[in-house]
Formats: structure tokens, C-alpha cells, sequence
């Protein structure tokens, strides 16, 4: 069974076990951690991730970060300014965090999100450089009424995240989903 296959049958373990309605945003949240060259296979495979949270009797939709810097971005006053000068961007990536959540906001409420949906994340990678996802992941948990799923391309070792696997670690309460049998260490 390929890498994602395996994350794929431990999601569907963690995901079907009954939720606890009153965990605090931060319980809610799941990191699915996996190696980031496994990131194209992973992308071909997300439905099967929305078919295994369907199965159990919750809702699914997906927020992907993929292209938002460029749109964001793009969006600016004096964009133009920054592609001349992409230093000066360090001074500005607040604004991106908060356009970020924004965004995140009119998704749930155009989703009609609510306590029995997961709401997956996925190209978090694409924000390396910019955000820390542990920022966004604060900032969007509490935004989330049921599961805040996070497709997460690096690795999980001794209770740290390293993003892209080249990132410093931080450590995280979210429940850590792996492909390896016996590593995962969810908790209902």
C-alpha cells in the first residue's frame, strides 16, 4: 500500500470515531503529515479524503492556499512596487495573514459551515516563506465549528511540525495523522 493509501486508511480511522462537541478549537484541528514529495500523489488522491469523511456522515469542503499569495498579491495598490522590490513584501506579509482570514471567513459562510463538516486545507507549502502555518492554523481553527483538516507536507517527530521538512519544528496540540501504522496519536 503506497504512502497516501496508508494516511488515507488512518484518516478514515481517526475521522469516523464519534466528535466531542465540546473540544476548544485547537482539539479540533488535524494535521494529515506526510513526506512533501508525495505531494503530487497526494493532490490526485484529496477526493478520497472527502469520500472517506462522507462516508462517516459528515460534510466536506476544501480551502486551498494554493495560488492566494499571487492573488493577494496581485491585488495591492503598488504591486507593481513590490515585484521590483520583493524585500520590502517582509513588511507587508501581516496584511496577507489577514486577507488570508478574510477570505477564510466568506468561505465558511458561503459553505454554510457548521459543527459536522471538516474543512481541509490544503496547499499549505505553498505559503513556506511567507506565513507560519501555525498562524494560520490559530487563526482559522477557531473560525471552524466542527474538524479543521491541514494536508501537511513535511514531517512530525517528538511532538514537532517541520514544514517542507526543512523548516524549524513547532510544537502543536492538533492530532498528527501519519502513514506509518502505530505513529498516529489521535485522540477523539
Amino acid at each position: 500500500m503506497n504512502k497516501i493509501r496508508s494516511l488515507l486508511a488512518n484518516y478514515k480511522q481517526h475521522i469516523e470515531i464519534p466528535w466531542r462537541q465540546d473540544a476548544a478549537p485547537a482539539q479540533r484541528v488535524i494535521f494529515c503529515v506526510y513526506n512533501e514529495t508525495e505531494e503530487r500523489s497526494l493532490r490526485v488522491q484529496i477526493d478520497e479524503f472527502e469520500i472517506a469523511t462522507k462516508e462517516t456522515g459528515h460534510d466536506w469542503v476544501r480551502f486551498d492556499l494554493t495560488d492566494t499569495f499571487a492573488v493577494w498579491l496581485c491585488s495591492l495598490k503598488y504591486a507593481e512596487n513590490y515585484y521590483k522590490q520583493p524585500e520590502k513584501l517582509e513588511d507587508v506579509f501581516s496584511e496577507y495573514l489577514n486577507w488570508l482570514v478574510n477570505e477564510f471567513k466568506k468561505f465558511i459562510e458561503t459553505h454554510n459551515v457548521n459543527q459536522k463538516h471538516v474543512v481541509s486545507l490544503s496547499g499549505v507549502g505553498s505559503l513556506f516563506g511567507f506565513l507560519k502555518i501555525k498562524e494560520v492554523v490559530d487563526s482559522f481553527s477557531p473560525l471552524v465549528l466542527g474538524k479543521l483538516l491541514v494536508f501537511f507536507p513535511g514531517s512530525f517527530e517528538n511532538g514537532n511540525y517541520r514544514l517542507l521538512d526543512s523548516y524549524d519544528g513547532w510544537n502543536y496540540l492538533a492530532v498528527p495523522i501519519t502513514a506509518e501504522k502505530g505513529q498516529n496519536h489521535a485522540k477523539p
